[in-house]
Protein backbone atom coordinates (compact mmCIF):
# COMPACT_ATOMS: atom_id res chain seq x y z
CA UNK A 1 0.00 0.00 0.00
CA UNK A 2 1.50 3.42 -0.98
CA UNK A 3 -1.77 5.50 0.07
CA UNK A 4 0.12 6.94 3.08
CA UNK A 5 1.90 9.17 0.82
CA UNK A 6 -0.93 10.07 -1.18
CA UNK A 7 -3.13 10.70 1.61
CA UNK A 8 -5.86 8.38 0.27
CA UNK A 9 -5.76 6.14 4.11
CA UNK A 10 -8.49 4.52 5.42
CA UNK A 11 -10.17 5.02 8.60
CA UNK A 12 -7.63 2.22 10.30
CA UNK A 13 -5.10 3.59 9.14
CA UNK A 14 -5.08 7.25 10.02
CA UNK A 15 -6.63 6.74 13.00
CA UNK A 16 -6.40 5.22 16.93
CA UNK A 17 -7.52 1.58 17.88
CA UNK A 18 -8.76 1.76 21.19
CA UNK A 19 -9.32 -1.13 23.18
CA UNK A 20 -11.91 -1.52 25.71
CA UNK A 21 -12.21 -4.68 28.04
CA UNK A 22 -16.35 -4.91 28.67
CA UNK A 23 -15.47 -6.24 31.99
CA UNK A 24 -13.75 -3.57 33.53
CA UNK A 25 -15.02 -0.38 31.77
CA UNK A 26 -18.20 0.64 33.58
CA UNK A 27 -20.76 -1.28 35.43
CA UNK A 28 -24.25 0.44 34.92
CA UNK A 29 -26.32 -2.82 36.43
CA UNK A 30 -24.65 -2.94 39.53
CA UNK A 31 -23.64 -6.46 39.59
CA UNK A 32 -19.69 -5.44 39.68
CA UNK A 33 -19.29 -6.00 35.76
CA UNK A 34 -18.93 -3.88 32.70
CA UNK A 35 -21.97 -4.04 30.49
CA UNK A 36 -22.65 -2.74 27.07
CA UNK A 37 -24.76 0.42 28.34
CA UNK A 38 -21.71 1.37 30.71
CA UNK A 39 -19.83 1.36 27.27
CA UNK A 40 -22.79 3.34 25.35
CA UNK A 41 -22.39 6.02 28.42
CA UNK A 42 -18.70 6.46 28.19
CA UNK A 43 -18.50 6.96 24.97
CA UNK A 44 -18.62 10.55 24.74
CA UNK A 45 -15.16 10.39 26.69
CA UNK A 46 -13.65 7.59 23.86
CA UNK A 47 -15.04 10.37 21.77
CA UNK A 48 -12.90 13.15 23.57
CA UNK A 49 -9.49 11.06 23.25
CA UNK A 50 -9.06 11.59 19.35
CA UNK A 51 -9.54 8.04 18.86
CA UNK A 52 -11.26 6.62 15.64
CA UNK A 53 -12.59 3.33 16.74
CA UNK A 54 -13.13 0.78 19.73
CA UNK A 55 -12.15 -2.77 19.92
CA UNK A 56 -14.60 -4.81 22.45
CA UNK A 57 -13.15 -7.75 23.82
CA UNK A 58 -15.86 -10.43 23.53
CA UNK A 59 -19.18 -10.08 24.60
CA UNK A 60 -20.58 -13.34 23.03
CA UNK A 61 -23.11 -15.48 25.03
CA UNK A 62 -20.22 -17.99 27.15
CA UNK A 63 -19.56 -19.77 30.73
CA UNK A 64 -16.93 -16.97 31.11
CA UNK A 65 -14.43 -19.80 31.78
CA UNK A 66 -12.02 -17.69 29.81
CA UNK A 67 -14.06 -14.61 30.57
CA UNK A 68 -15.85 -14.30 26.42
CA UNK A 69 -12.78 -16.23 25.18
CA UNK A 70 -14.74 -19.51 25.26
CA UNK A 71 -17.93 -18.56 23.05
CA UNK A 72 -21.23 -20.51 23.62
CA UNK A 73 -23.19 -18.76 20.56
CA UNK A 74 -21.31 -16.01 18.51
CA UNK A 75 -24.90 -14.63 17.24
CA UNK A 76 -25.71 -13.67 21.07
CA UNK A 77 -24.74 -10.94 23.70
CA UNK A 78 -23.96 -12.74 26.73
CA UNK A 79 -26.59 -11.41 29.67
CA UNK A 80 -23.88 -10.59 31.45
CA UNK A 81 -23.34 -7.60 28.95
CA UNK A 82 -26.41 -6.84 27.89
CA UNK A 83 -28.52 -7.55 24.91
CA UNK A 84 -28.44 -7.53 20.96
CA UNK A 85 -30.97 -3.84 21.56
CA UNK A 86 -28.25 -3.04 24.23
CA UNK A 87 -25.88 -3.51 21.26
CA UNK A 88 -27.52 -1.89 18.68
CA UNK A 89 -27.56 1.08 20.75
CA UNK A 90 -23.66 0.94 21.53
CA UNK A 91 -22.95 1.02 17.54
CA UNK A 92 -25.47 3.87 16.85
CA UNK A 93 -24.17 6.21 19.93
CA UNK A 94 -20.63 5.10 18.43
CA UNK A 95 -21.60 5.91 14.93
CA UNK A 96 -23.02 9.52 15.61
CA UNK A 97 -19.90 10.09 17.60
CA UNK A 98 -17.75 9.16 14.52
CA UNK A 99 -16.40 6.23 16.19
CA UNK A 100 -15.73 2.82 14.28
CA UNK A 101 -16.99 -0.33 16.39
CA UNK A 102 -15.06 -3.48 16.15
CA UNK A 103 -15.62 -6.96 17.76
CA UNK A 104 -13.57 -9.85 19.08
CA UNK A 105 -13.72 -12.49 17.03
CA UNK A 106 -12.82 -15.87 18.42
CA UNK A 107 -12.28 -18.49 15.66
CA UNK A 108 -9.90 -20.83 16.65
CA UNK A 109 -12.01 -22.18 19.46
CA UNK A 110 -15.66 -22.48 20.68
CA UNK A 111 -16.57 -23.29 24.40
CA UNK A 112 -17.61 -26.86 25.21
CA UNK A 113 -21.40 -25.55 26.20
CA UNK A 114 -21.66 -24.76 22.23
CA UNK A 115 -24.25 -26.33 20.69
CA UNK A 116 -22.12 -27.60 18.18
CA UNK A 117 -19.85 -29.31 20.68
CA UNK A 118 -22.77 -30.74 22.40
CA UNK A 119 -23.84 -32.14 19.32
CA UNK A 120 -20.15 -33.43 18.45
CA UNK A 121 -20.02 -35.36 21.96
CA UNK A 122 -22.99 -37.90 21.02
CA UNK A 123 -20.61 -39.75 19.43
CA UNK A 124 -18.08 -40.49 16.43
CA UNK A 125 -21.30 -40.62 13.64
CA UNK A 126 -22.64 -37.34 14.63
CA UNK A 127 -22.76 -34.91 11.62
CA UNK A 128 -21.05 -31.83 13.92
CA UNK A 129 -17.98 -34.55 15.44
CA UNK A 130 -15.71 -33.64 12.28
CA UNK A 131 -16.44 -29.92 13.43
CA UNK A 132 -13.58 -30.57 15.92
CA UNK A 133 -10.57 -31.86 16.28
CA UNK A 134 -10.53 -35.72 17.41
CA UNK A 135 -7.73 -38.22 17.47
CA UNK A 136 -7.72 -41.92 18.58
CA UNK A 137 -5.00 -42.48 21.57
CA UNK A 138 -1.55 -43.13 21.26
CA UNK A 139 -0.36 -46.90 20.16
CA UNK A 140 0.44 -47.24 23.67
CA UNK A 141 -2.48 -45.49 25.04
CA UNK A 142 -2.75 -41.95 26.24
CA UNK A 143 -2.71 -38.42 24.27
CA UNK A 144 -2.25 -38.61 20.89
CA UNK A 145 1.49 -36.92 21.17
CA UNK A 146 3.33 -33.94 23.26
CA UNK A 147 0.92 -31.04 22.27
CA UNK A 148 0.81 -28.51 25.37
CA UNK A 149 -1.79 -25.98 25.75
CA UNK A 150 -1.22 -22.35 26.46
CA UNK A 151 -3.21 -22.35 29.94
CA UNK A 152 -0.69 -25.62 31.17
CA UNK A 153 -1.21 -29.32 30.93
CA UNK A 154 -1.76 -31.50 27.14
CA UNK A 155 -3.73 -30.18 24.80
CA UNK A 156 -5.75 -33.12 24.26
CA UNK A 157 -8.75 -34.40 26.77
CA UNK A 158 -10.21 -37.39 26.65
CA UNK A 159 -13.82 -38.09 25.41
CA UNK A 160 -14.68 -41.12 27.40
CA UNK A 161 -17.54 -42.20 25.49
CA UNK A 162 -16.29 -42.81 22.50
CA UNK A 163 -12.32 -43.47 24.00
CA UNK A 164 -11.28 -40.16 21.56
CA UNK A 165 -9.45 -37.44 22.74
CA UNK A 166 -10.25 -33.42 21.51
CA UNK A 167 -7.74 -31.11 20.42
CA UNK A 168 -7.97 -27.96 22.89
CA UNK A 169 -5.13 -25.24 22.65
CA UNK A 170 -6.03 -23.61 25.22
CA UNK A 171 -8.78 -24.79 28.76
CA UNK A 172 -10.08 -28.00 28.03
CA UNK A 173 -13.19 -26.13 28.05
CA UNK A 174 -12.33 -24.70 24.69
CA UNK A 175 -12.30 -27.25 22.07
CA UNK A 176 -10.65 -26.20 19.03
CA UNK A 177 -12.48 -26.03 15.61
CA UNK A 178 -11.45 -28.18 12.34
CA UNK A 179 -11.06 -25.16 9.89
CA UNK A 180 -10.36 -27.60 7.29
CA UNK A 181 -14.49 -28.40 6.94
CA UNK A 182 -15.47 -26.30 4.50
CA UNK A 183 -18.49 -26.18 7.04
CA UNK A 184 -16.49 -25.20 9.95
CA UNK A 185 -15.54 -22.11 7.71
CA UNK A 186 -18.99 -21.38 6.19
CA UNK A 187 -20.73 -21.42 9.99
CA UNK A 188 -17.81 -19.34 10.71
CA UNK A 189 -17.94 -16.66 7.84
CA UNK A 190 -21.75 -16.25 8.47
CA UNK A 191 -21.06 -14.82 12.25
CA UNK A 192 -18.64 -12.07 10.14
CA UNK A 193 -21.79 -11.24 8.11
CA UNK A 194 -24.27 -11.75 11.19
CA UNK A 195 -22.28 -8.71 13.11
CA UNK A 196 -21.38 -6.67 9.90
CA UNK A 197 -25.39 -6.15 8.92
CA UNK A 198 -25.49 -4.81 12.73
CA UNK A 199 -23.26 -1.91 11.70
CA UNK A 200 -20.05 -3.69 13.12
CA UNK A 201 -16.77 -1.77 11.13
CA UNK A 202 -14.09 -4.57 12.21
CA UNK A 203 -12.57 -7.33 13.69
CA UNK A 204 -9.73 -8.38 15.88
CA UNK A 205 -9.56 -11.94 15.56
CA UNK A 206 -7.93 -13.68 18.36
CA UNK A 207 -5.13 -16.37 17.82
CA UNK A 208 -5.67 -16.43 13.71
CA UNK A 209 -2.01 -17.95 13.43
CA UNK A 210 -3.37 -20.89 15.32
CA UNK A 211 -6.31 -21.50 13.16
CA UNK A 212 -4.50 -24.85 11.21
CA UNK A 213 -2.83 -27.87 12.60
CA UNK A 214 0.00 -29.94 10.90
CA UNK A 215 -2.06 -32.81 9.99
CA UNK A 216 0.41 -35.74 10.83
CA UNK A 217 0.15 -34.34 14.49
CA UNK A 218 3.79 -34.97 15.25
CA UNK A 219 5.69 -34.52 18.46
CA UNK A 220 6.73 -30.91 18.78
CA UNK A 221 10.43 -30.73 19.70
CA UNK A 222 11.51 -29.38 23.16
CA UNK A 223 12.62 -25.70 23.73
CA UNK A 224 16.37 -26.11 24.67
CA UNK A 225 16.16 -22.02 25.98
CA UNK A 226 13.15 -23.04 28.09
CA UNK A 227 13.24 -22.29 32.10
CA UNK A 228 11.68 -23.60 34.97
CA UNK A 229 8.72 -21.03 36.05
CA UNK A 230 8.50 -20.21 33.01
CA UNK A 231 4.79 -21.15 31.24
CA UNK A 232 4.35 -25.40 30.49
CA UNK A 233 3.09 -24.20 26.61
CA UNK A 234 7.02 -22.63 26.30
CA UNK A 235 8.78 -25.88 26.82
CA UNK A 236 8.33 -26.78 23.40
CA UNK A 237 8.78 -25.19 20.02
CA UNK A 238 5.55 -25.40 18.22
CA UNK A 239 6.31 -25.82 14.09
CA UNK A 240 3.15 -28.08 14.15
CA UNK A 241 0.57 -26.08 16.14
CA UNK A 242 1.31 -22.48 15.53
CA UNK A 243 1.66 -20.43 11.72
CA UNK A 244 0.92 -23.38 8.87
CA UNK A 245 0.16 -22.87 5.23
CA UNK A 246 -3.56 -23.79 5.62
CA UNK A 247 -3.83 -21.21 7.85
CA UNK A 248 -3.32 -18.73 5.06
CA UNK A 249 -6.06 -19.83 3.10
CA UNK A 250 -8.59 -19.63 5.31
CA UNK A 251 -7.63 -16.13 6.05
CA UNK A 252 -8.08 -15.37 2.78
CA UNK A 253 -11.20 -16.38 2.62
CA UNK A 254 -11.96 -14.36 5.80
CA UNK A 255 -10.93 -11.46 3.65
CA UNK A 256 -12.92 -12.48 1.02
CA UNK A 257 -16.15 -11.94 3.81
CA UNK A 258 -15.33 -8.78 4.81
CA UNK A 259 -15.09 -7.23 1.05
CA UNK A 260 -18.92 -8.52 0.66
CA UNK A 261 -19.02 -5.36 3.10
CA UNK A 262 -18.33 -1.33 2.58
CA UNK A 263 -14.88 -0.58 4.60
CA UNK A 264 -14.62 -3.24 6.93
CA UNK A 265 -11.34 -4.41 8.44
CA UNK A 266 -9.72 -7.39 10.75
CA UNK A 267 -6.65 -7.17 12.64
CA UNK A 268 -5.05 -10.62 13.43
CA UNK A 269 -3.49 -11.25 16.77
CA UNK A 270 -0.21 -12.82 15.52
CA UNK A 271 3.36 -13.68 17.86
CA UNK A 272 5.49 -14.13 15.27
CA UNK A 273 9.02 -12.79 14.02
CA UNK A 274 8.66 -9.82 11.28
CA UNK A 275 9.54 -11.74 8.05
CA UNK A 276 6.45 -14.23 9.07
CA UNK A 277 4.08 -11.86 10.87
CA UNK A 278 3.97 -10.09 7.68
CA UNK A 279 3.13 -12.49 5.48
CA UNK A 280 -0.54 -12.29 6.88
CA UNK A 281 -0.60 -9.36 5.11
CA UNK A 282 -1.34 -10.93 1.66
CA UNK A 283 -0.22 -9.69 -1.52
CA UNK A 284 -1.30 -7.79 -3.67
CA UNK A 285 -3.88 -9.91 -5.39
CA UNK A 286 -4.36 -12.24 -2.35
CA UNK A 287 -5.16 -10.06 0.60
CA UNK A 288 -5.01 -11.29 3.92
CA UNK A 289 -5.80 -9.12 7.44
CA UNK A 290 -5.42 -5.83 7.24
CA UNK A 291 -3.21 -5.15 10.41
CA UNK A 292 -1.17 -8.17 11.56
CA UNK A 293 -0.97 -6.94 15.16
CA UNK A 294 2.62 -6.11 15.99
CA UNK A 295 3.11 -6.80 19.29
CA UNK A 296 7.20 -5.79 19.45
CA UNK A 297 7.25 -2.73 21.70
CA UNK A 298 6.04 -4.62 24.35
CA UNK A 299 8.43 -7.78 23.89
CA UNK A 300 11.37 -5.57 23.13
CA UNK A 301 13.57 -4.29 26.14
CA UNK A 302 13.33 -0.52 26.94
CA UNK A 303 16.33 1.35 25.38
CA UNK A 304 16.93 3.78 22.34
CA UNK A 305 19.28 1.66 20.65
CA UNK A 306 17.02 -2.07 20.23
CA UNK A 307 13.83 0.02 19.91
CA UNK A 308 15.14 2.23 17.32
CA UNK A 309 16.51 -1.22 15.50
CA UNK A 310 13.56 -2.77 15.41
CA UNK A 311 11.39 0.61 14.08
CA UNK A 312 13.70 0.65 11.21
CA UNK A 313 13.77 -3.11 10.00
CA UNK A 314 10.12 -3.40 11.11
CA UNK A 315 8.73 -0.11 8.61
CA UNK A 316 11.57 -0.95 5.76
CA UNK A 317 9.93 -4.71 5.78
CA UNK A 318 6.28 -3.20 5.86
CA UNK A 319 7.30 -0.75 2.96
CA UNK A 320 8.86 -3.73 0.87
CA UNK A 321 5.86 -6.16 1.76
CA UNK A 322 3.10 -3.41 0.74
CA UNK A 323 1.51 -3.68 4.28
CA UNK A 324 0.73 -1.01 6.54
CA UNK A 325 2.63 -0.56 9.95
CA UNK A 326 0.74 -0.64 13.54
CA UNK A 327 2.01 -0.43 17.14
CA UNK A 328 0.63 -1.50 20.53
CA UNK A 329 2.77 -0.95 24.15
CA UNK A 330 -0.34 -3.16 26.11
CA UNK A 331 -3.56 -5.45 25.67
CA UNK A 332 -5.41 -7.46 27.88
CA UNK A 333 -2.96 -10.10 28.24
CA UNK A 334 0.13 -7.80 28.65
CA UNK A 335 1.22 -5.70 31.59
CA UNK A 336 0.71 -2.42 31.56
CA UNK A 337 3.24 -0.41 29.81
CA UNK A 338 3.54 2.58 32.66
CA UNK A 339 4.26 -0.46 34.97
CA UNK A 340 6.87 -2.25 32.44
CA UNK A 341 8.90 1.30 31.42
CA UNK A 342 8.39 3.00 34.99
CA UNK A 343 6.74 6.44 35.58
CA UNK A 344 9.62 8.70 34.38
CA UNK A 345 9.17 6.90 30.60
CA UNK A 346 5.62 6.57 30.63
CA UNK A 347 5.03 9.60 28.61
CA UNK A 348 8.13 9.09 26.21
CA UNK A 349 6.41 5.64 25.90
CA UNK A 350 2.95 7.14 24.84
CA UNK A 351 4.65 9.75 22.71
CA UNK A 352 6.30 7.19 20.59
CA UNK A 353 2.95 5.09 20.35
CA UNK A 354 1.69 8.24 18.93
CA UNK A 355 4.26 9.36 16.68
CA UNK A 356 5.57 5.96 14.51
CA UNK A 357 4.38 5.81 11.36
CA UNK A 358 1.21 3.64 11.58
CA UNK A 359 -2.18 2.70 13.14
CA UNK A 360 -1.84 2.71 16.98
CA UNK A 361 -3.62 0.67 19.46
CA UNK A 362 -4.10 2.06 22.78
CA UNK A 363 -5.07 -0.34 25.97
CA UNK A 364 -8.19 1.53 27.94
CA UNK A 365 -6.37 3.09 30.98
CA UNK A 366 -3.10 3.65 29.96
CA UNK A 367 -4.51 7.13 28.58
CA UNK A 368 -4.28 8.24 32.57
CA UNK A 369 -1.15 6.23 33.33
CA UNK A 370 -2.77 2.93 34.74
CA UNK A 371 -0.77 0.39 36.24
CA UNK A 372 -0.70 -3.16 37.22
CA UNK A 373 -2.03 -4.07 40.24
CA UNK A 374 -1.19 -6.61 43.00
CA UNK A 375 -3.91 -9.28 42.78
CA UNK A 376 -4.78 -10.95 46.31
CA UNK A 377 -4.55 -14.62 45.44
CA UNK A 378 -8.01 -15.37 47.13
CA UNK A 379 -9.10 -12.85 44.50
CA UNK A 380 -7.52 -14.74 41.28
CA UNK A 381 -9.49 -15.36 38.91
CA UNK A 382 -7.41 -15.79 35.46
CA UNK A 383 -7.54 -19.42 34.34
CA UNK A 384 -3.95 -19.09 32.63
CA UNK A 385 -2.64 -18.16 36.46
CA UNK A 386 -5.24 -20.58 38.76
CA UNK A 387 -4.03 -23.40 36.37
CA UNK A 388 -0.35 -22.28 36.29
CA UNK A 389 0.62 -20.90 40.15
CA UNK A 390 4.19 -22.00 39.56
CA UNK A 391 4.38 -19.16 36.83
CA UNK A 392 3.45 -16.07 38.01
CA UNK A 393 3.89 -14.27 34.40
CA UNK A 394 0.53 -16.23 33.33
CA UNK A 395 -1.40 -14.40 35.18
CA UNK A 396 -3.68 -11.71 33.27
CA UNK A 397 -5.90 -10.54 36.20
CA UNK A 398 -3.50 -7.30 36.93
CA UNK A 399 -3.84 -5.74 33.34
CA UNK A 400 -7.70 -6.26 33.19
CA UNK A 401 -8.36 -4.07 36.40
CA UNK A 402 -11.78 -1.93 36.26
CA UNK A 403 -11.54 1.71 34.77
CA UNK A 404 -10.71 4.31 36.99
CA UNK A 405 -13.57 7.38 36.43
CA UNK A 406 -13.22 9.24 39.86
CA UNK A 407 -12.54 8.89 44.17
CA UNK A 408 -16.27 7.66 44.80
CA UNK A 409 -16.27 3.99 46.18
CA UNK A 410 -15.25 2.10 43.09
CA UNK A 411 -13.84 4.42 41.56
CA UNK A 412 -17.00 5.65 39.36
CA UNK A 413 -16.90 1.79 37.93
CA UNK A 414 -19.22 0.58 39.88
CA UNK A 415 -22.10 1.77 42.61
CA UNK A 416 -21.10 1.62 45.90
CA UNK A 417 -22.36 -1.19 47.63
CA UNK A 418 -21.16 -3.76 45.20
CA UNK A 419 -17.88 -5.90 45.08
CA UNK A 420 -15.87 -5.25 41.42
CA UNK A 421 -15.13 -8.73 39.78
CA UNK A 422 -11.46 -7.93 40.20
CA UNK A 423 -9.76 -5.23 43.18
CA UNK A 424 -9.23 -1.58 42.33
CA UNK A 425 -5.95 -0.07 42.17
CA UNK A 426 -4.90 1.39 45.34
CA UNK A 427 -4.01 4.79 43.99
CA UNK A 428 -7.57 4.81 42.01
CA UNK A 429 -8.91 7.73 44.49
CA UNK A 430 -6.11 9.89 43.05
CA UNK A 431 -5.56 8.40 39.63
CA UNK A 432 -8.59 8.65 38.02
CA UNK A 433 -9.94 10.64 34.78
CA UNK A 434 -12.53 13.20 37.12
CA UNK A 435 -9.11 14.42 38.86
CA UNK A 436 -7.28 14.46 35.38
CA UNK A 437 -9.54 16.15 33.64
CA UNK A 438 -9.45 19.30 35.90
CA UNK A 439 -5.60 19.35 35.63
CA UNK A 440 -3.83 20.52 32.28
CA UNK A 441 -0.89 19.06 33.02
CA UNK A 442 -1.89 15.56 33.52
CA UNK A 443 -1.43 12.36 31.35
CA UNK A 444 -4.65 12.30 30.04
CA UNK A 445 -4.65 16.14 28.58
CA UNK A 446 -1.39 14.92 27.68
CA UNK A 447 -2.55 12.20 25.75
CA UNK A 448 -5.19 14.20 24.22
CA UNK A 449 -2.34 16.92 23.55
CA UNK A 450 -0.72 13.79 21.12
CA UNK A 451 -4.23 13.20 19.34
CA UNK A 452 -4.62 16.37 18.23
CA UNK A 453 -1.04 16.79 17.15
CA UNK A 454 -1.68 13.72 14.74
CA UNK A 455 -5.06 15.39 13.58
CA UNK A 456 -3.03 18.91 12.90
CA UNK A 457 0.23 17.82 11.18
CA UNK A 458 -0.91 14.93 8.56
CA UNK A 459 2.94 13.93 8.64
CA UNK A 460 2.49 12.33 12.18
CA UNK A 461 -0.64 9.79 10.16
CA UNK A 462 0.33 9.97 6.54
CA UNK A 463 4.12 10.80 6.03
CA UNK A 464 7.31 8.96 6.10
CA UNK A 465 9.41 7.42 8.63
CA UNK A 466 13.21 8.32 9.25
CA UNK A 467 15.38 7.60 11.72
CA UNK A 468 18.61 9.83 12.81
CA UNK A 469 21.63 9.20 14.45
CA UNK A 470 21.69 10.58 18.25
CA UNK A 471 23.75 9.94 21.41
CA UNK A 472 22.54 6.43 23.71
CA UNK A 473 19.61 6.54 25.15
CA UNK A 474 17.88 8.76 22.52
CA UNK A 475 16.04 7.60 19.71
CA UNK A 476 14.97 10.47 17.14
CA UNK A 477 13.19 10.17 14.25
CA UNK A 478 11.81 12.38 11.51
CA UNK A 479 8.16 11.95 9.79
CA UNK A 480 7.96 13.96 6.95
CA UNK A 481 5.23 14.60 4.29
CA UNK A 482 2.53 17.09 3.20
CA UNK A 483 4.74 19.85 3.10
CA UNK A 484 6.16 19.82 6.78
CA UNK A 485 8.45 17.85 8.25
CA UNK A 486 8.38 16.93 12.29
CA UNK A 487 11.13 15.61 14.15
CA UNK A 488 10.45 13.68 17.18
CA UNK A 489 13.07 13.15 20.58
CA UNK A 490 13.01 10.61 23.05
CA UNK A 491 15.26 10.42 25.86
CA UNK A 492 14.79 7.11 26.98
CA UNK A 493 17.60 7.56 29.79
CA UNK A 494 18.34 9.64 33.04
CA UNK A 495 21.13 12.39 31.13
CA UNK A 496 20.56 15.46 29.59
CA UNK A 497 21.25 15.48 26.19
CA UNK A 498 23.17 18.70 24.07
CA UNK A 499 21.64 17.23 20.22
CA UNK A 500 22.84 20.42 18.53
CA UNK A 501 21.09 20.46 15.18
CA UNK A 502 17.98 17.99 16.11
CA UNK A 503 17.02 20.30 18.74
CA UNK A 504 16.65 23.58 16.42
CA UNK A 505 13.05 24.01 15.55
CA UNK A 506 9.66 25.17 16.78
CA UNK A 507 8.90 23.07 20.15
CA UNK A 508 4.89 21.78 19.27
CA UNK A 509 4.97 19.35 22.35
CA UNK A 510 7.26 18.58 25.39
CA UNK A 511 6.38 15.63 28.01
CA UNK A 512 7.49 18.06 30.81
CA UNK A 513 4.65 20.72 30.17
CA UNK A 514 6.76 23.31 28.76
CA UNK A 515 7.71 25.09 25.39
CA UNK A 516 11.97 24.62 25.23
CA UNK A 517 12.98 27.54 22.95
CA UNK A 518 14.88 25.97 19.41
CA UNK A 519 18.38 24.36 20.38
CA UNK A 520 17.65 23.46 23.83
CA UNK A 521 19.31 20.48 25.29
CA UNK A 522 17.00 17.50 25.65
CA UNK A 523 16.03 16.55 29.13
CA UNK A 524 16.52 13.52 30.85
CA UNK A 525 12.79 11.54 30.53
CA UNK A 526 11.69 13.77 27.98
CA UNK A 527 9.78 13.25 24.57
CA UNK A 528 9.83 16.75 22.16
CA UNK A 529 8.55 17.24 18.93
CA UNK A 530 9.77 20.03 16.75
CA UNK A 531 9.21 21.33 12.76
Amino acid sequence: MTSSLTGNLKWWQSGIIYQIYPRSYQDDSGDGVGDLRGITRRLPYVASLGVRAVWLSPIFKSPMRDFGYDVADYCAIDPLFGTLEDFDALVAQAHRLGLKIMLDYVPNHSSSDHAWFQEALTGPSSAKRDWYVWRDPAPGGGVPNNWKSFFGGPAWTLDGASGQYYLHQFLPSQPDLNWRNPAVRAAMFDVLRFWMRRGVDGFRVDVIWLLAEDNRYLDEPRNPDWQPGQPEHSSLLHPYTQDQPETHGYIREMRAVLEEFDDRMMVGEIYLPVDRLLTYSGTEDARMVHLPFNFHLILLPWNAAQVRQFTDGYDAACLAAGAWPNWVLGNHDQRRFRSRVGDAQYRVAQTLLLTLRGTPTVYYGDEIGMRDVVIPADRIVDPAALQQPDSPEAGRDPERTPMQWDDAVNAGFSAPGTTPWLPLADDAVILNVAAQEQDPASDLNYFRALTRLREGHPALIGGTYRSVDAPEDVFAFVREGHGETLTVLLNMGSREHDLGGLTRGETLLSSLGDRPASGAPLRPDEARILR
